[in-house]
């Protein structure tokens, strides 16, 4: 933030509704006298109205050091725009006019000066009422940009907050693979662990990111089932299908990882044979639909305590809004997670 730009910008404001305030009602007492007055007349007017510039600039000065107007309107404003500046008002008009017209100081002295000081008390208790009102706005208006700006601070911390809970859960598993690997061959071991540091080295980097480009997704994607593919062999099956314009669409980091992990865990491990995943991601009605999906039954997943898929869910609201979705089905002996959002999202 530029801390020298806001006290420009008030004093810009306020110095415009000053000029534009007390430039019209001198307009307007000029041309409503406009056959009485003369150069002394105009003079006095100068001085009177000088005072009223004055005066306020004053006023919003002492209301800026005693802070009167920063927790709600304040009942000792306009009281005091009536007891004080409307009588130092009355006063500067009559000292005008016995500097420039004392044939005139005497004539209708207690009628004129009662006028005056009615017509002062209105204009600044407008004028105080007028400040008031924009000051309220531009509170409500700083207040509401706070706001959004804590929402937005809430929001970016609840999302590396899920994200945190995702790669320690990620790597686990995969440390795991690595482990069971050790024993049946050293070499798929050493290669695996070299796709696992590509893996690290994604998730560390997209950690920083609300989102990523399907692309890089899938290109983690492809390295943890190749990690996968030296433990399952010929049980784990992978088919992708991408459509055009898809690759550079983004979507939260980690999520179609997490979805095709269970794919692997309750797909392909828990069936004798293995399952194929296949991995679709297309346009449909202004959203995109990304499709993972695993032979096997939802019921095989009922001990699941579901702690990726809400993570997931979350992470694609929190990042995409809340017309975004992530469902599970079931058909065909299909187990399928669609993920959909706006792309304009």
């Amino acid at each position: 933030m530029d801390h020298n730009r806001a006290p420009v910008s008030r004093l810009g404001w306020f110095s415009a509704l000053q000029i534009i305030g007390w430039g019209t009602l001198f307009l307007l007492i000029i041309l409503g006298n406009n056959r009485y007055t003369n150069a002394k007349i105009l003079a006095s007017f100068i001085l009177v109205f000088g005072s009223g510039w004055m005066f306020t600039s004053a006023w919003h000065r002492i209301f800026k050091a005693w802070r009167w107007n920063r927790h709600g309107n304040d009942w000792r404003l306009p009281a005091a725009a009536v007891l004080v500046l409307a009588p130092l008002q009355t006063a500067i008009s009559e000292l005008a006019t016995y500097i420039f017209a004392p044939h005139l100081a005497d004539v209708g002295r207690p009628e004129r000066i009662s006028i005056e000081l009615a017509f002062w008390c209105a204009v600044m208790l407008g004028w105080t009422i007028c400040y008031m009102a924009a000051v309220a706005l531009r509170r409500a208006s700083r207040l509401e940009a706070e706001a959004l700006r804590l929402e937005v601070l809430a929001k970016d911390a609840e999302l590396r907050a899920l994200q945190s809970q995702v790669n320690p859960h990620f790597f686990f598993n995969s440390l795991n693979s690595v482990r069971a690997l050790m024993y049946e061959n050293i070499d798929n071991a050493a290669h695996m662990v070299d796709q696992l540091a590509t893996l690290m080295r994604y998730t560390l980097m997209s950690t920083f990111s609300d989102c990523v480009p399907l692309k890089q997704e899938l290109d983690a994607v492809h390295a943890y089932l190749g990690i996968e593919k030296l433990r399952f062999e010929e049980r784990l099956r992978a088919h992708f299908e991408i459509g055009d314009g898809m690759a550079h669409v983004t979507i939260p980091p980690m999520t179609l990882q997490t979805l095709v992990e269970n794919a692997v865990k309750y797909g392909v491990e828990r069936r004798t044979d293995g399952s194929e995943i296949r991995i679709t991601a297309r346009q449909s009605g202004g959203h995109a639909v990304i499709e993972v999906a695993n032979q096997g039954s939802l019921l095989a997943n009922a001990g699941s305590t579901k702690v990726g898929m809400g993570n997931a869910r979350k992470r694609l609201e929190l990042a995409k809004g809340g017309q975004s979705s992530l469902d599970l089905s079931e058909h065909d002996g299909w187990v399928t997670a669609t993920l959909r959002f706006p792309l304009a999202a």
